[in-house]
């Protein structure tokens, strides 16, 4: 199973691919950032963005879609952006049929880095490091990457639970 994680933002948006074999290991996909013009009107940058995530699910085929929850953004503008382009990536995978998840910020520090108020660069840290990768990944690429570790890691408990359900 593929898991694409997006980091919703109208001028730079992350995008990560992993999975995971049975043994826990990570393999990473692809990685990269979309990004476009600020200077062009809202609504073509939000068609050029959702052009660019058809195009991801299209070419890898994920089973899961994980998108950043929008919690906190102390810039308006900034939130604005970022909840644009987060309904854009949550109805392009829907679209696709992909499954769905969302995590915060801090959820996803948590699960990857161990605290929940981990800084950008720890997590950049973190996620080159679990993932073994030569280079350290661009910020909103590495939070993309994180975000897809984050629901992998939760995956195996998740279907503990729902064996655990379904025997009770």
């Amino acid at each position: 199973m593929f898991v694409l994680g997006i980091d919703p933002g109208l001028t730079r948006c992350g995008y990560g691919l992993l999975a995971r074999d049975a043994a826990g290991t990570f393999t990473t996909i692809a990685a990269g950032t979309i990004e476009t013009d600020r200077a062009a009107s809202v609504d073509r940058r939000l068609s050029e963005l959702a052009q660019s995530i058809r195009e991801l699910l299209i070419e890898y085929d994920p089973g899961v879609v994980v998108v950043e929850r929008v919690f906190f953004q102390t810039n308006a503008k900034t939130a604005i952006g970022v909840a644009q382009a987060s309904g854009i990536a949550l109805s392009c995978a829907a679209t696709h049929g992909c499954e769905v998840a969302q995590y915060t910020s801090n959820e996803v520090k948590l699960a990857v880095v161990g605290y929940g108020s981990a800084t950008k660069s720890q997590v950049q840290a973190m996620v080159t490091r679990q993932l073994g990768l030569a280079t350290t990944p661009p910020p909103d690429a590495a939070d993309a990457l994180a975000l897809a570790m984050c629901h992998l890691v939760g995956d195996s408990m998740r279907r503990a639970v729902r064996l655990a359900e379904q025997t009770s």
